[in-house]
């Protein structure tokens, strides 16, 4: 008689698949990165205890704001010339951004010069071409863009507003090509078939599905553009970030946090109408990255259909503050190409040419890239980790009475610790990411020794502050099914958060955090420009110092970089997919 066979045991997953190889890499690269920032060396001292009580008066001049009326006049003044520069400078980087988001898609040159027709060969090389273009602009900081125009133009509006739009309209045009290329192809696929040329196929069967997400992006973009803005005042383009500079060097905290708790209700007024027009058009995240697409375009939480007149009133209200921006500020766009502004270009493209680096500069290039990136990465996965955490705390669909993670016995007791733990954490997020990085970098410094530690841990709190309402919006948006029938079942809130949420979340969070690590790099000038270390600690000291040859070669290093994270990131990104 033949004896039963058993049944096979199921086959152990690989711990070397695509995702777990990048995982394995990821957690090394923190690793090194936590060495690199001198974490768990004993020799090396990182906290300055002598700067503690400094640090402590700072935090408790904030109880206290500066509120006479001649100071709140010059805030009052300073808030609306930081609004403006982010207005200008939007407007400009979402029209450049568009034009170049269009060709930089590999749609748009796969719809004219279709695979396996004549010229086909060329789309991918054009596309190519593009894309690289688009990384010499935006590789390089507002900050950097807004330090060499100041040298060309001098103390002049047009400075703030276009080292906004150039590296912006860059990052713009990247981001609305992936957008377009990740739309779904079959409606342009459809009308190609049928003989519609390849432009109106492309405008009637691609354009139309994409614009909400493009259009999102851009309240996004203008969020940031206001951020922007803000740090621009640190190199004397005036406004908030301007007086945030003075009180700060002057130590006059009181005056510091008035014009805090200025910006910050500022970007907190622009948050809310943005995701108030936003909703009302069906469109509610600013980013769409990874997520379900039921969460991407529609609101699947029941939000009442858009009430017309109020996106007229929305509308008409862009209409005319974007004309009265421009009027505000004055801009001399003639300043752009006259002589004096064409001569000081000559005489820096001259002097800018290099020579090739000696050995000793080579190697301390490549030991500041070190540091740099060494930097980011801390950064992220600080902000990361934050983001993650605070996304369950600062999520309408959470906690509160009816949430996923509120059961049905605490929804009479637990309402009023629901709402104070919702609304703190919105605006513990709110203050992150409204202070410019620059300005949490020199707060560290009181208490840190000069080095990567406090430029990383700046952009941390920056980058949490954004990340976290990101990943916020997303668990709101996210289809409540799942999680809801795991709650019906008597799982724990815990269990809810790790089997119904993340699950559909994760490779979204994942994707934001990516996204925002090519951010952080860009970022690591701004830090280094109050000396946080890395390769823009040495890019501000060339530019103050007019050393335009040796600020040629830093800037191909931090190129080089830029591009090595942007395809590390896309990579990862794609391995999510």
């Amino acid at each position: 008689m033949a004896t039963p066979s058993l049944p096979a045991s199921p086959a152990r997953p690989s711990l070397l698949t695509r995702r777990t190889g990048w995982l394995w890499l990821m957690l090394g690269a923190i690793a090194w990165s936590l060495h690199q920032a001198g974490i768990g060396q004993p020799r090396q001292a990182l906290v300055n205890w002598d700067g503690l009580s400094q640090l402590g008066q700072f935090f408790q001049a904030s109880l206290t704001p500066a509120l006479d009326p001649e100071f709140l006049t010059i805030i009052g003044k300073a808030t609306g010339v930081t609004l403006a520069y982010a207005v200008c400078g939007t407007t400009l980087s979402i029209l450049v951004g568009f034009g170049g988001g269009i060709l930089a898609s590999g749609t748009w040159w796969r719809t004219l010069f279709p695979v396996g027709r004549p010229l086909g060969w060329l789309a991918p090389l054009l596309w190519m071409t593009c894309r690289s273009l688009l990384a010499v602009p935006r590789a390089i900081h507002e900050l950097l863009w807004g330090l060499l125009l100041l040298h060309v133009l001098g103390l002049d509006p047009l400075v703030a507003v276009l080292a906004i739009t150039i590296p912006f309209g860059a990052i713009v045009a990247k981001v609305f090509s992936e957008i377009l290329d990740e739309t779904p192809q079959q409606p342009l696929q459809a009308l190609q078939a049928a003989g519609v040329p390849p432009l109106l196929a492309w405008l009637y069967g691609l354009l139309p599905q994409a614009f909400p997400n493009l259009l999102s992006y851009s309240f996004y973009r203008f969020e940031c553009s206001l951020r922007s803005s803000a740090v621009l005042g640190v190199i004397g383009a005036g406004g908030l970030g301007y007086e945030i500079l003075l009180s700060l060097q002057s130590l006059r905290y009181q005056q510091l946090w008035t014009s805090f708790y200025a910006l910050i209700l500022l970007n907190g007024a622009v948050d809310l109408w943005s995701a108030l027009v936003r909703h009302r058009l069906g469109v509610t995240n600013r980013l769409a990255l990874n997520l379900p697409q039921a969460g991407s375009n529609q609101n699947s939480n029941g939000a009442r259909s858009p009430t017309q007149q109020r996106l007229r009133l929305s509308w008409l209200a862009i209409a005319i503050a974007i004309p009265l921006c421009f009027i505000a500020l004055e801009l001399d766009w003639r300043r752009l190409w006259s002589p004096h502004s064409r001569t000081l270009l000559a005489d820096i493209a001259t002097t800018a040419i290099p020579t090739w680096p000696s050995g000793a500069t080579l190697a301390t290039l490549m030991q500041l890239s070190g540091l740099t990136l060494a930097m980011s990465i801390l950064a992220i996965s600080l902000a990361s980790s934050g983001g993650i955490l605070f996304s369950f705390l600062g999520a309408q669909t959470m906690l509160l009475p009816g949430g996923l993670l509120c059961s049905s016995d605490q929804k009479k007791h637990w309402s009023i610790g629901a709402w104070a733990i919702l609304l703190g954490s919105r605006g513990l997020l709110l203050l992150s990411r409204a202070i410019p990085a620059p300005i949490w970098a020199l707060v560290f410094l009181y208490g840190l020794f000069p080095g990567i530690l406090p430029g990383a841990l700046a952009l941390a709190v920056h980058n949490f502050g954004i990340l976290g309402r990101l990943m916020a919006e997303a668990n709101e948006n996210l289809p409540t099914g799942p999680a809801r029938a795991l709650r019906t079942l008597g799982a724990s809130a815990s269990q809810v958060i790790l089997y119904g949420i993340l699950p559909q979340n994760l490779p979204g969070f994942l994707a934001y955090s990516l996204y925002r690590w090519e951010v952080c790099l860009r970022e690591t000038v701004i830090v280094g420009l109050v000396g946080a270390g890395g390769l823009g600690r040495r890019l501000t000291e060339q530019l103050s110092s007019f050393d335009y040859a040796g600020l040629t070669v830093t800037l191909a290093a931090f190129l080089l970089l830029t591009l090595a994270v942007d395809l590390v990131s896309h990579q990862m990104r794609q391995a999510l997919r």
